[in-house]
């Protein structure tokens, strides 16, 4: 099924920072951002076992359990399994994302892939989540990211356990649609290849913004809309530094990175352009990209990644940002 038919529009809510990445969140403030976000007309929620240990799943799931289950389109991963003992959330292995979620809750997270856990992972996710299905399934994190040199192993336990579990779920309407959901663009260049199974749709975080894209044009993209495999834009924001904050890659932003986006920002000022705008509207002018889910844990970042959607940017802002080599020149730019 084409996510673009499915999903309700554009922009979407990505929930990670609510599993208390980077500071510890209070539950009403939560709540609030996430009450936010369907009072602006999202219908779109993406969230994950892996944010939190649950605890973005459940604070979702707390909201959403009040609306009607047909109004919006629920996505969620699967890859690791959330048990009931207790570990140092700061002490996890997590690869390039240490200490992400170290104000989440204590539960132990088990890394799998299998058949068996695919299923254990959405039926836990249903009950935190508060519903009785699920419309999208990602297979989370499958990469170089988290998994170093092992990733290519992790990504065959997921090929012959977790895709064909979601490829029966989808084919038995148990769920409208699956696919991966990650960091890196190789594991999603290696599953276009595969005769089976066939995923609807990735997830793609970080990788089509105005400060990463290239890789992703080269090869990626292009396929992906051969294929009729839609792409969810997810942290359009490079992790906040695109708009306002000081974090690129989940880490505290590296110089050359901030003289990037200040050179963008003094471009975006010249033509009265906001920056959240320019970057929401570049992730989602590709024809493969079907929606973009930013995140946020105040009210009032909603209601800005709403108005960012529909600001005018003028098409002198797009060429001075070629012109200055800021963006690629096969990029395409939003009409």
């Amino acid at each position: 099924m084409s996510i673009k038919n499915l999903l309700p529009g554009r922009l979407g809510f990505g929930t990670a920072p609510l599993g208390n990445m980077f500071r510890a969140i209070p539950d009403e403030e939560a709540a609030a951002t996430v009450q936010a976000a369907w009072d602006h007309g999202i219908r779109y929620f993406d969230t994950a076992p892996f944010y939190g240990a649950g605890l973005s799943e459940i604070r979702l799931g707390e909201v959403l359990s009040g609306m009607p289950r047909d109004a919006y389109v629920l996505s969620t991963k699967v890859g690791r399994v959330i048990l009931d003992e207790a570990e140092d959330p700061a002490a996890r292995e997590l690869g390039e994302k240490g200490g992400l979620f170290e104000h989440g809750r204590p539960n132990k997270m088990v890394n799998d892939y299998s058949a068996d856990a695919t299923l254990r992972s959405v039926e836990d996710s249903l009950k935190r989540l508060r519903t009785d299905r699920l419309d999208i399934v990602w297979v989370h994190d499958v990469a170089q990211d988290f998994y170093g040199d092992e990733w290519l192993a992790r990504y065959e336990t997921a090929r012959t356990g977790a895709f064909r579990v979601l490829d029966r779920l989808r084919d038995e309407g148990v769920i409208k649609g699956w696919g991966l959901g990650v960091n890196r663009v190789e594991p999603l260049e290696v599953t276009l290849d595969l005769d089976e199974p066939r995923p609807d749709a990735f997830l793609l975080a970080g990788r089509y913004t105005l400060l990463d894209h290239e890789r992703a044009l080269q090869r990626l993209l292009p396929a992906a809309a051969a294929q009729n495999v839609d792409i969810v834009v997810g942290g359009p924001y490079s992790s906040g530094i695109l708009a306002g904050g000081t974090h690129f890659e989940y880490q505290q932003a590296p110089a050359e990175i901030v003289a990037k986006v200040e050179r963008i920002k003094a471009l975006a000022a010249r033509h009265g352009v906001g920056i959240k705008a320019a970057a929401l509207q570049f992730s989602l002018a590709h024809p493969a990209t079907a929606a973009a889910i930013p995140g946020a844990t105040r009210p009032s970042r909603v209601a800005e990644d709403v108005a960012a959607l529909t600001e005018t940017v003028p098409a002198a802002f797009w060429a001075a940002l070629r012109e200055e080599g800021l963006i690629a020149g096969n990029a395409p730019l939003p009409a």
